[in-house]
């Protein structure tokens, strides 16, 4: 279901990708439970803080409780003047994400989604999030066909395991991990 998703987001980009080029591309799966006890207080904790996921796509099922946001709007918005929209759980659907490799690769025309996780006062919480990566040795860069579509690269081309050591090795502090793909 990734790679059917992935061919066609890329192909709306007018982007072909091989069968070798796309098993790199979402070659590295990780599946990674979550579980988020109630807080009598949930204004007082985190659950998860603000960020976007470093791969391609991340698959989430959550269960019916909520607290997931999603950022809307300015990505740049001072602290304390963005605007977070909670996704409510539709039960039986899956919530699917942009990741920062998707940005990169896209030149930026998809972007990554910013979201956290609060815990609430109802209930515990659980989400059971697929990650979808590229392979740790693989380059990812904006493609070739957007570059020149666009007449710029927004985006170096990295080493996607270079990549996430630098993601992991930053705080969790909104999208500030593409910095380091940054041009």
């Amino acid at each position: 279901m990734a790679q059917k998703l992935l061919q066609a987001l890329i192909g709306d980009l007018g982007v072909k990708l091989d069968d070798s080029r796309l098993q790199e591309l979402t070659g590295f799966n990780l599946v990674n439970p979550n579980f988020y006890p109630a807080c009598p207080n949930p204004d007082l904790t985190v659950g998860v803080g603000s960020h976007s996921d470093a791969g391609i796509l991340t698959v989430l099922l959550q269960d019916g409780i909520g607290g997931l946001y999603v950022k809307q709007g300015d990505q740049n918005a001072l602290p304390g003047n963005e605007v977070w929209v909670e996704i409510p759980p539709i039960n039986g659907a899956l919530v699917i994400n942009v990741g920062d490799s998707l940005q990169i690769l896209s030149n930026g025309r998809y972007k990554s989604a910013e979201h956290r996780v609060r815990t609430t006062d109802v209930e515990s919480r659980v989400s059971v999030p697929r990650f979808i990566a590229p392979l740790p040795t693989t380059r990812i860069g904006p493609f070739p066909e957007l570059v020149a579509r666009d007449g710029v690269a927004r985006y170096k081309e990295v080493i996607y395991g270079e990549y996430l050591k630098n993601y992991f090795e930053k705080s969790l502090d909104g999208k500030k991990s593409l910095d380091f793909a940054s041009i």
